[in-house]
C-alpha cells in the first residue's frame, strides 16, 4: 500500500470530511515532490524537521502563500507525521508567512457625495437601475 493511501485510510478512520482529505493528500504529495532528488524520491520516513521546515520556508519565501495556506500545508504535514508515520517531529523553525492586514477603506462625506451625484447623472434605464436606488 502506498503512504498516499495509508493517509487516505487514517483520515477516514478519524472521519475527516472529503475537503480535508483531498488537502492533506495534496499537501503531502507536494511536500514529497519539493523532496525529489536526481538519485530518486525521499520517503517522508526517512525526513525530519529540517526537511519540513525547508518545505514551509520555500511556501512562505518563494512560493508567497499566505499565512492561512503555509498553515494548511503544516497541518497537514504534522497530521503525516503524528497519525500516519506514527513520527514525532519536535519543534518547528520555519519561516513563517506574514498574515496579511486589511486596512479599511473608509469613504469620506465628501465621497459618498461625489459617488451619488454620479449615480444620479447615470442612465437608469435597465440594467442601470439595478446597480444602485435612484437618491431623491
Amino acid at each position: 500500500m502506498s503512504l498516499l493511501e495509508d493517509a487516505r485510510g487514517v483520515i477516514r478512520v478519524q472521519h475527516l470530511s472529503l475537503g480535508t482529505e483531498k488537502t492533506y493528500l495534496a499537501w503531502i504529495e507536494q511536500f514529497i515532490r519539493f523532496h525529489r532528488t536526481p538519485a530518486g524520491w525521499k520517503h517522508p520516513k526517512d525526513m525530519a524537521a529540517p526537511e519540513v521546515e525547508a518545505f514551509l520556508t520555500h511556501l512562505a519565501l518563494k512560493r508567497r502563500v499566505s499565512a492561512s495556506t503555509q498553515n494548511q500545508a503544516l497541518a497537514a504535514l504534522l497530521f503525516l507525521y503524528r497519525h500516519v508515520l506514527k513520527l514525532e517531529l519536535g519543534g518547528l523553525d520555519a519561516v513563517r508567512a506574514h498574515r496579511s492586514r486589511h486596512i479599511p477603506v473608509v469613504m469620506t462625506r465628501a465621497e459618498v457625495a461625489e459617488l451619488f451625484a454620479a449615480l444620479d447623472r447615470l442612465d437608469t434605464r435597465e440594467p442601470y437601475g439595478i446597480m444602485a436606488p435612484q437618491t431623491a
